[in-house]
């Protein structure tokens, strides 16, 4: 198991999600006129890769009444970062959950809120052994 002091040190902003409310047209604008490199479509999502950092675009109806933008950390093990942070009053909506299996990984989320409610995600890319 991981030391949750080597893991409980939020630094690396893996992705960026944002919310809108037509999703072709977002993908349009941020692909074909600010040229972002297209990684995948899943669902109501698309993906872009900005240098080390993911920008996932999320369609929603709510999107204009409630815009959204959520930060994503990645860290080393979900499962302690999780247990510590709870330990220390943070506030969980959900608990870590298995969102995505990936050719040579699993894509692990959970997410939390700030003191002011501001939503923030944990991600972790739990590689598998080979």
């Amino acid at each position: 198991m991981t030391n949750v002091d080597d893991v409980l040190h939020l630094s690396e902003i893996s992705q960026i999600a944002i919310t809108v409310s037509d999703l072709k047209r977002a993908q349009s604008f941020y692909q074909n006129t600010l040229g972002m490199r297209f990684l995948f479509e899943s669902g109501t999502m698309v993906f872009f890769q900005c240098g080390a950092i993911r920008l996932m675009i999320g369609a929603s109806k709510d999107a204009v009444a409630n815009p959204g933008t959520i930060l994503y950390f990645k860290v080393k093990d979900i499962q302690a970062v999780h247990g510590a942070l709870k330990k220390s009053g943070v506030e969980f909506v959900d608990e870590p959950h298995l969102v995505a299996r990936m050719p040579d990984h699993d894509l692990w989320l959970v997410f939390l809120k700030d003191p002011d409610g501001n939503v923030l995600g944990l991600m972790d890319e739990v590689n598998r052994a080979a």
